[in-house]
């Protein structure tokens, strides 16, 4: 099983926020990615990630089955059903990686401390760093 580690931040909330994301394939990376999203929030963020992630994914491991890591346990909530999501743009982000899961064989979310989930952290601070210094 692909394990996809997502993380998204902001600093403020809302505030200058980022995405990250790291794909790991038999103990190696096979991607990483992260990006400055603007001003949001940190769920946002952390939706952002999933979705470009699995868009990443959906281009280079169609039909694959997907472990996503996630250390926000609102979003992994959400995502497995336990939890609803009201926020109408978060509902957009929900409707999106649904799609998106049509492409692969299976797609299981689970929730992880943060120090667990450091590689994709990594990555959201480094796009926020980028950003904010280049201002």
């Amino acid at each position: 099983m692909i394990e996809i580690f997502c993380d998204g931040g902001s600093r403020g909330n809302p505030g200058h926020a980022a995405y990250g994301y790291v794909v790991i394939d038999k103990e190696k990376v096979i991607q990483r990615d992260g990006g400055y999203i603007g001003i949001e929030t940190n769920n946002f963020a952390e939706y952002t990630a999933i979705v470009q992630a699995l868009t990443w994914a959906s281009v280079n491991l169609k039909g694959k089955r997907l472990h996503v890591y996630l250390d926000s346990q609102l979003a992994a909530s959400q995502l497995a059903g336990i939890y609803k999501v009201k926020n109408p743009k978060i509902r957009e982000f929900v409707f999106k990686l649904r799609g998106l899961e049509s492409d692969f064989a299976k797609v299981v979310y689970t929730h992880v401390p943060r120090e667990q989930n450091k590689l994709a952290d990594q990555m959201v601070n480094l796009a926020l760093d980028q950003h904010i210094y280049k201002l």
